[in-house]
Order: C-alpha cells, then structure tokens, then sequence
C-alpha cells in the first residue's frame, strides 16, 4: 500500500471518512474537482491531519464529525485555513452548539453526507452523478430522505440496491486498506458502476460469509439488559454486530464491544431502533466514565476503559429507559420525519 504524497502541482485537497457515505462523499468531490488528491481521516485525527492542507488553494472536509474534545482548537485551525484557501466542510453529524456557525460549514443531520456533497458541489456535477449520492445514502441509513427518494425515482430502485449492497459490503470487508479505498473513489468519480470494479462483488460475497457466521455466534452469545442487547468480542465487524445483537437479545438498542489491549479499553459500536438520541446521551454518560462517545441519534460509538465498561453500560441502558419514557410521555417524534 503506498502512503500518501503531497503534490503541490495539485490545487484541492479532499478530506473524507473511509465507510461508504465517505467514500461516496468523497467521489462525487472528486467527481467535482478531477484534479484532487483523497486523504482518509476520522474525527480525532482530523485536527493533527489538517497540517497537509497546507498550499493547497482548495480544501474539501466531507463525512468528518466534529470531536468535542478538540472542536475549539479545531474551529481556529480552520479558520486560518479559510483566510488562505476556499474550504467547504460538508458533514451531517451533530456540531457543537457554539460557535459553529461559518459560511464554509454545509451541515444537515438529516441527510447523508452524500446527499449534502453533491447538493453543494452540484453547479460542477453531472446530474447522473447522483446515482453514487443514493448509494451513500443506502450506506448511511439515509435514504429516506425526500431528496434521495426523489432521485431514486430516475433509476431502478432493484439495481441501486444491488449495486449499493455490493459497494458497502466491499468497503466493509477491505477494512483499512485505504489504497484500495482510493482506487474506489477513482472508479466512482467517474460513474462507473460499482460492480464493474473487479474487486467489488469477490469481496462483497466473502463479507456475507463472515457476517453470516457472525449472526450464527451473536444468537447464541447476545446478553440483553433492560433496554440494551450486548455481545463482547464478536470476532466481526462492530456495526453489524451491534444490529444482530438487538435483533437476538429482543432489544431496541444493540451493542457491540471489542478488546483493545494497546488502550484497555473497549472500542463500542451501537445501532438503535429506539427514538432515543445515542449521540447525545453518549456524549454525557461516557466521559463520566473516563470515556469519550458520540455519532449520529440512531448509529454511535464510544471508547470506555475496560475497568467502567459494565458501570457505563448499567447507567447507559437506566438513561435509554427515561429517555423513551420521557418522548412517549411528550409525544416528541423524529425531527427529520
């Protein structure tokens, strides 16, 4: 795999997160801007990262959330990065409260960032170009959205789903080979069809087989408490662990936790069919746990030391109790809906 390089003959920098609403944000900035470089990154490592952004006329931030721990020294650092090059930051993830309220900063929590890049990219965009936006959106939970619904009325919804399925499967199997990531985003840019990539359905169908044998295990390893079906150390993937884990343990919010040994901690992924907001209750609980936690109302992660994990998980499962308690009772449903 090879590592990145700066090319200071190219003028934009695109900066994106390697699942498949990343990866689709970032093919359709590509699509955009053919001339860019690609650059994965993630939340807490965006800040430290930014430092590549330097001498390039263009910087584009797609499908980055916001880390609260960093986001004030991280508003200044792209502050300065506006006064010298035109940045556009498009992400959907919750942003802080304060201060957040630039002109290069595209946020809607209730679209994909797909949607949202070709949205704001779309003046240089081929209008076929919206085909990679819908499969970001699938990726993302986030095809619902009117927008997305309405694209999805130009194509055969079976062949979206199919070559969208195809895609996020792939991407979840190749794990962090970000060359190969690469390789993606050039084939997306270009409109090609997902399954014409000669990596792409070889590697969706080994995936299913891991994720099936996934299943199999977590039916008979899930523990469920109150409001939360767990499974710890799946040996899968944490996402869709975390899907299976509710469905077998009869829990709307599923969770998933893997051993980290480098950190003594546990890295936790969690899916949620309860109108609950895992984002912002993560974003209280886990710190009190010498944790950090957040993402999106419905898909969210946390990293708590091994030593807290089952006290931040009683206290999680009581706080996703009165919450839902609390929405039945104030009759609050989904914003986005």
């Amino acid at each position: 795999m090879r590592s990145f390089e700066l090319n200071p003959a190219i003028e934009t920098i695109i900066f994106t997160h390697g699942d498949s609403d990343g990866i689709c944000s970032g093919a359709i900035a590509k699509s955009a801007y053919p001339d860019s470089q690609v650059y994965f990154t993630s939340p807490v490592s965006l800040l430290r990262k930014l430092k590549l952004a330097n001498g390039y006329k263009r910087v584009i931030i797609c499908d980055i959330a916001i880390d609260e721990r960093t986001s004030e020294e991280l508003l200044l650092r792209l502050r300065e990065i506006s006064q010298i090059s035109k940045l556009i930051y498009i992400d959907h993830h919750p942003i802080p409260a304060k201060g957040w309220n630039e002109s290069w900063l595209h946020n809607d929590p209730c679209a994909s960032s797909s949607e949202l890049t070709y949205k704001v990219l779309s003046s240089r965009l081929s209008r076929d170009v919206r085909r990679v936006a819908i499969y970001g959106a699938i990726g993302d939970y986030a095809d619902d959205s009117n927008t997305v619904k309405m694209w999805c009325e130009d194509w055969d919804k079976r062949t979206l789903f199919f070559e969208a399925g195809a895609l996020i499967q792939a991407i979840i199997y190749s794990g962090r080979e970000f060359e190969f990531k690469r390789e993606l985003i050039e084939h997306l840019a270009k409109d090609k069809l997902p399954s014409s990539h000669p990596d792409i359905l070889d590697f969706a169908r080994k995936c299913s087989d891991l994720e099936e044998r996934l299943r199999l295990r977590i039916r008979k390893e899930v523990k469920s408490l109150q409001n939360i079906a767990y499974v710890i150390d799946p040996r899968g993937y944490k996402s869709k662990s975390a899907i299976y884990a509710a469905a077998y343990g009869h829990r709307k919010v599923g969770c998933s936790a893997e051993y980290r040994q480098t950190k003594h901690a546990y890295d936790i992924s969690f899916r949620s069919r309860s109108p609950v907001d895992l984002n912002k209750i993560l974003r209280d609980v886990a710190p009190r746990y010498e944790g950090s936690g957040g993402g999106l109302p419905e898909a969210a992660g946390a990293r708590i030391p091994v030593r807290n994990f089952k006290a931040f998980l009683n206290e999680l499962d009581s706080r996703i109790g009165e919450e839902e308690r609390r929405l039945k009772e104030e009759n609050i449903i989904d914003k986005c809906h």
